[in-house]
């Protein structure tokens, strides 16, 4: 990345709408606008962060591409702390592309994925954990994960790393102090203040991985396999949880063949629901096919809906489907609840959940999903304004190496070890969080990480 260029890219999706926007960074940012963009009524320079109404124009030819509103930013009040222009143009992909190749003739170059925002990063608008965040607001697929990444974006939890930040500075300050004076010993005050920072470290940084799974799952959703017999009610109940007819739903055993996918909202957890083949012995090909696809999907799964069939016993097929369910995270769904029970649930189940449910009536589908919720969500209240949560791996396996070298400071500091050994571990444990927040993030990560961004963003 070359941050003494301009840069420009068209910043809304491919398409018919509304309104375009191309959206120009760098020092050329002021003479660009000059060149292209004709404003009605106005002389003089352009001010910062104002509109203005014209029409942009061809910079050799100059023939009007389009009437247009614009806006210049002056550096550092702007996403990248560079002068900015922000074109909004008719929607459209062909006149967004004309106002992008006026900008492009004037000497801008198109940007790569994800340069507006690495530039904000690379300009301290923004740290890494934040920048990230911009994808996750982008992605988001509910209401809660959405929130998850504004707090994210906003700061909030870059101030947890922080906070671990400035403990492990502080003990590594009073261990340095005492390196500088060789003929000093610690004294056994400074000895519990630096253990007691660490420590304190060490407890915010664990704090911090025991949100991981929850903050995970509301990122990236989880996938909820439904299993069963043939004609226990699996379509029924995908249909009944999308609130829709999605899934073809008969009396004909071994009507669904193929695996049918849909995304559920569930209290703020976006769930991909797989409604999948009847599992059962049978001498029909294309159903084998399907009987074969849903074993496979099985142990993919982040949690099995076993569907059991109230009014029927539990037999042969129901029992191959529970020798595939070994070692699976499973809740058992007992439908036909509306009808007289026959089903007695067999002793290997002893302990799993159980839901009895109604797909015909809607009975018990509220505590079907809160039991899902609570598979996964253990009682944080998500929906906080307060609620932040790690929601990356890359963020979790970074604190894991932080805690890792404060165990091993804590071996060395047991052991009477040199100050110079406890150092270095404080060190590493602080280059550790820094590759979270992007102080010593390697540059081949930070490449893979805004090649996940759209051109434009």
């Amino acid at each position: 990345m070359y941050l003494e260029d301009t840069i420009a890219a068209i910043g809304t999706p491919v398409g018919e709408g509304g309104i375009g926007i191309i959206r120009v960074s760098g020092p050329d940012v002021p003479a660009i606008a000059r060149r292209i963009v004709r404003r009605v009524n106005e002389n003089g320079d352009f001010v910062s962060h104002r509109f203005y109404y014209g029409t942009v124009v061809d910079p050799e030819s100059g023939d009007t591409v389009d009437e247009v509103m614009a806006v210049l930013m002056r550096a550092p009040r702007s996403f990248t702390r560079e002068d900015v222009l922000e074109i909004q143009c008719h929607g459209g992909y062909l006149v967004a592309r004309r106002v992008l190749d006026a900008v492009l003739q004037c000497g801008a170059r198109p940007a790569e994925p994800g340069e507006f925002t690495r530039r904000a990063f690379l300009n301290g608008r923004i740290d890494l954990v934040q920048a990230e965040a911009v994808i996750d607001v982008i992605r988001s697929k509910t209401d809660v994960a959405l929130n998850l990444a504004q707090h994210q974006r906003e700061g909030r939890l870059s101030e947890r790393l922080k906070a671990v930040q400035g403990c492990l500075r502080h003990s590594l300050a009073l261990v340095e102090a005492f390196i500088d004076f060789p003929d000093d010993e610690v004294d056994p005050a400074s000895r519990v203040e630096i253990e007691a920072k660490a420590r304190e470290a060490s407890g915010r940084i664990e704090e911090l991985l025991e949100g991981f799974d929850e903050g995970r799952v509301l990122r990236d959703g989880v996938s909820v396999l439904i299993a069963g017999k043939p004609n226990v009610g699996k379509s029924s109940l995908l249909n009944t949880l999308l609130q829709e007819k999605r899934a073809i739903v008969t009396s004909v055993p071994g009507t669904t063949r193929d695996i049918i996918e849909e995304v559920v909202n569930v209290r703020g957890l976006p769930l991909r629901m797989l409604d999948t083949a009847g599992i059962r012995e049978t001498e029909d090909v294309v159903e084998q096919e399907g009987v074969r696809l849903t074993l496979e999907k099985i142990p993919q799964a982040d949690l099995i809906l076993f569907v059991l069939d109230g009014s029927r016993p539990f037999d042969d097929d129901d029992r191959m489907i529970l020798a595939a369910l070994a070692e699976r995270r499973v809740i058992v769904v007992t439908n036909k609840s509306d009808l007289p029970v026959t089903l007695r649930i067999p002793g290997e189940l002893e302990g799993v959940r159980a839901v009895a449910i109604s797909t015909a009536t809607g009975a018990g589908i509220d505590d079907l999903r809160k039991a899902v919720f609570e598979t996964f969500i253990h009682g944080r209240a998500i929906d906080s304004r307060e609620y932040v949560a790690l929601s990356q791996t890359r963020h979790r396996d970074a604190l894991v190496k932080a805690r890792g070298r404060i165990a091993v400071f804590f071996a060395n500091l047991a052991a009477g070890n040199n100050l110079e050994i406890l150092a270095v571990d404080l060190r590493d444990a602080l280059d550790a969080v820094g590759e979270v927040t992007g102080e010593t993030t390697p540059d081949d990560i930070l490449e893979l990480i805004f090649q996940r961004f759209c051109i434009g963003k």
